[in-house]
């Protein structure tokens, strides 16, 4: 029934305009007659809950029956968030102000929430040269801006920062030099996936975000992604951004992305396990960890982790998606 309800929901909101544009993408990779693909399309997103965008980044059109059967499509993927997330409490995650309240002793650096306390807010700028100043609840990395101090008067700049809506005002993050010589101009955070299964948490999934250019790393706005091996902390992968540009070395640093050892990779597990417990009844979660010299740190989470980075087909083996990885954790009827 709640399948049917998802699909229904999907149905309503669809963007025939988009969907037609994704089709004419898949025939010019496969060279297959479009209402071949609308026929597949569809079916696709019956049977495995598939979006059309679903169907072209994970490229089902060139898995067969028995490998899109793992592919972790965003239907799935909102049926467990919507079973493990209680609603009641996505606000202490998707409110930047209530996180860093509830996992200050994760950030490691000083923060403000901009309010009416002109003062408090002059108190916070006396000693920085620069912050980052983020929009209460954005996504994406969309509207994060880097200030430097010097550019404002103290009026102006709390006026600007009002206007504008950026009221989470952070420390600069100084990342670990390993990962400053990859991509110096962005925090390049890990990506990690946990959930929380009879009061155990478990790491089911990390990546690298890798910023190219821009002071956000996020794969949606211009960074780029790659799996980052569990066990070890070690890149295997090519990095692919959102265009479907692949890159074996960074483009502006030319370091290594294949072979790259992520630093303090069993401190950064064990901070994901351990932020995993603190709101129980958020079961299934995506933290942003950044790593310094002194160790890791949260930079903010998300309680509806996005899956368009979970199977990307540069990084699957075999075709074989995520979905697998998640049922061996959780049964979900």
């Amino acid at each position: 029934m709640n399948e049917i309800k998802y699909l229904i929901k999907r149905i309503k909101s669809l963007n025939i305009k988009n969907m037609f544009i994704t089709i004419n993408k898949v025939h010019v990779k496969n060279k297959k007659p479009k209402i071949i693909i609308f026929i597949d399309m569809i079916w696709c997103g019956f049977k495995y809950l598939a979006g059309y965008m679903d169907y072209y980044i994970f490229g089902m059109y060139d898995l067969n029956k028995e490998q899109r059967k793992t592919v972790l499509t965003r239907g799935k993927n909102d049926k467990y968030i919507r079973a493990l997330n209680d609603l009641n409490y996505w606000h202490l995650v998707h409110n930047k102000n209530e996180f860093n309240d509830k996992f200050s002793s994760y950030l490691k650096r000083d923060w403000l929430f901009l309010n009416d306390n002109k003062e408090e807010f002059k108190l916070f700028i006396k000693t920085k040269k620069e912050f980052i100043a983020k929009p209460q609840n954005g996504t994406c990395g969309k509207g994060i801006e880097k200030i430097k101090v010097a550019d404002f008067k103290p009026d102006e700049l709390y006026e600007y920062l009002m206007n504008k809506r950026l009221v989470v005002l952070e420390e600069i993050v100084k990342q670990h030099n390993t990962i400053n010589k990859l991509h110096p101009h962005s925090v390049n955070t890990i990506r990690t996936i946990t959930i929380l299964k009879d009061k155990k948490p478990y790491v089911v999934a990390a990546y690298m975000r890798i910023g190219n250019g821009k002071v956000v790393d996020n794969f949606n706005s211009g960074g780029m992604v790659v799996p980052v091996d569990i066990k070890t902390g070690t890149i295997k992968y090519k990095a692919l951004d959102k265009a479907g540009n692949i890159y074996e070395k960074h483009p502006l640093t030319n370091v290594n992305i294949v072979g790259f050892k992520v630093p303090k990779w069993q401190e950064v597990i064990n901070l994901a396990k351990k932020a995993a417990q603190e709101i129980p009844e958020l079961g299934i979660m995506g933290w942003d960890v950044a790593i310094t010299k002194e160790g890791p740190l949260l930079i903010e989470a998300n309680q509806y982790p996005g899956h368009d980075i979970y199977q990307l087909p540069p990084h699957t083996k075999n075709g074989i998606g995520m979905l697998p990885t998640f049922e061996k954790i959780l049964k979900i009827d």
